[in-house]
């Protein structure tokens, strides 16, 4: 039997030489793309907000480094990324064996990259821009929801606080007003809300009296000064409230920025309304080029802001947007047709239209001739229908719409009635928005063009494939942080990460298919800052 040998082994054995962790890092590591990404960006802003003095700090260019490349491999912890720092080779050579504790790292995220990494992502998406990843041309938009970290049991609803408000006040300004008459105080004029301030001004008011005059009223006393420990401390409370929610219908009370929206997925898989944030994106090629957050649960309300935050990002407007129909709006077409973007967005009846039972419908509106000289309607039985007058509608976002109203001469005795309307009325009244549907014609043309066609053929693997890998794949489903800016920062870490993951798949997939095609072992992107170069610089 031949005899056994093993390779020495001794974990305490001294080298020679000294390592180098380099050594222990193939040249092609996604670590190695990292850092030289991360040392092409211009980080003055953030470096100019350390004060100097004392002890020297850790270089936020190291931090930034350890920070992307966690998030790279889904590790969002802090504790996590402190723990890597000493066990993690790839961790260790971005650290230049440095360790920063899990404080030092939340720090710099939460405060020092704070309405300043807009700024680096920015830097990141113009370098792929520059060498053909996106154009910047176009923009897949889609929004998700994403659960903050705040309890789902600290919600505080609008309804609900104005209306305990409005008891308070009632109960208050009873006992004051009493109290006014039978002291014979100087009245004050009537106001509509009764505030804090005023409450505590006329209690005060009332009890010098009181005091003055020697009057021993106790039990009005007591509920005089009642309304001034208590009652209008706690009215200062709704108020202070209703400032926090702004145009908002809740928030919560351990992360006040978070509004309380319908989740379709949320951390228990549950499906209930829970503390969160409408997180927007755009995409080309699956590479995020801008994101948003936003405290309104709806998509529609959020398409024009997030389009201005593009135009201030990049300082120019794509050519084309195309989004599903949740963005579909009066106020949003007229926004991108006015500033000359080409909306491939639907609207939200833009595929019922076309089935047959309204197609082959002719008592719907849409349906109905109509005759633009002399402003009329004819119905199915060719009597006109004539105009009556326009409604404003004003929208939540102060968009006011002209919505026209149209009325039948005589439904009576019509044979088609049944048909044609259900109302009680004796005559149909319709009500149609012409604004609107001219958007719609146009927005149909685009849709329905062959460019138009490509767009919503490639809308579903654009922002949804990207939501599904940054949750599913990568297990984002839940901000750790609070506070809208701190979240902001959050997401544009997940986003810059999502960018190099994408970017690190395409150069070994054309890696890939240089070595099958015996083609010389280079890569085929002309990145100036291609991985190539990222070893030799190594």
């Amino acid at each position: 039997m031949a005899k056994v040998t093993f390779k020495s082994y001794n974990p305490n054995d001294n080298l020679l030489f000294p390592p180098c962790l380099g050594d222990y890092l193939p040249k092609n590591h996604n670590a190695r793309v990292v850092s030289a990404i991360i040392d092409r960006l211009d980080i003055s802003e953030i470096e100019s907000g350390y004060k100097g003095g004392g002890a020297s700090s850790y270089n936020p260019r190291m931090l930034l480094k350890v920070i992307v490349y966690a998030y790279l491999n889904n590790v969002y912890s802090g504790r996590k990324m402190e723990r890597l720092l000493v066990e993690n080779i790839a961790f260790m050579w971005l650290s230049g064996m440095q360790t920063p504790d899990f404080r030092t790292i939340n720090l710099f995220r939460s405060k020092r990259l704070a309405g300043k990494f807009d700024g680096l992502f920015t830097q990141v998406v113009l370098l792929l821009n520059e060498e053909g990843f996106v154009s910047l041309d176009v923009q897949y938009i889609d929004g998700t929801k994403i659960e903050s970290v705040a309890n789902k049991y600290t919600f505080v609803w609008k309804g609900s606080v104005e209306k305990n408000k409005a008891r308070l006040e009632a109960k208050v300004r009873s006992v004051l007003e009493t109290a006014e008459q039978t002291l014979a105080l100087e009245e004050s004029e009537p106001e509509e809300e009764l505030s804090s301030e005023e409450m505590t001004r006329r209690a005060e008011a009332i009890l010098d009296k009181m005091d003055r005059e020697g009057i021993s009223n106790k039990k009005m006393r007591k509920a005089v000064e009642k309304v001034k420990s208590e009652k209008a401390p706690k009215m200062r409370e709704y108020e202070d409230k209703l400032e926090t929610m702004g145009e908002r219908n809740s928030f919560s009370k351990t992360d006040p920025d978070a509004t309380f929206m319908r989740m379709k997925e949320d951390a228990m898989n549950n499906g209930q309304t829970k503390p969160g944030y409408n997180i927007q994106i755009a995409t080309e090629n699956q590479f995020i080029t801008n994101y948003g957050i936003f405290w309104r649960p709806t998509d529609q309300e959020t398409l024009i802001p997030f389009l201005e935050s593009f135009q201030d990002r990049y300082g120019r407007q794509s050519s084309e947007v195309c989004a599903d129909s949740g963005y579909g709006s009066e106020q949003n077409y007229e926004y991108m047709f006015g500033n000359g973007i080409a909306p491939y967005v639907k609207y939200n009846m833009f595929h019922a239209e076309d089935k047959r039972k309204r197609r082959q419908n002719p008592f719907l509106t849409q349906h109905l001739h109509y005759n633009e000289t002399d402003d009329y309607f004819v119905c199915p039985m060719g009597q006109h229908m004539e105009h009556i007058g326009d409604v404003t509608v004003k929208s939540d976002l102060g968009y006011e719409s002209t919505v026209s109203r149209y009325i039948a001469r005589n439904c009576s005795g019509c044979p088609l009635r049944g048909m044609c309307y259900k109302a009680a009325a004796d005559r149909r009244i319709i009500e149609v928005n012409h604004k609107n549907n001219a958007y719609r014609r146009k927005a149909k043309e685009l849709l329905t063009s062959e460019r138009g066609i490509y767009h919503r053929g490639n809308r579903p693997i654009e922002p949804e494939a990207v939501f599904g890998d940054i949750k599913f794949n990568h297990g984002f489903k839940r901000f750790r942080l609070k506070s809208n800016e701190k979240v902001k920062t959050k997401f544009g870490l997940v986003a810059l990460a999502h960018n190099i993951r994408k970017y690190i798949a395409i150069n070994q997939s054309n890696m890939a298919k240089n070595i099958k095609n015996n083609a010389p072992k280079r890569l085929c992107l002309p990145l100036a800052w291609n991985l190539r170069r990222f070893h030799e610089a190594c």
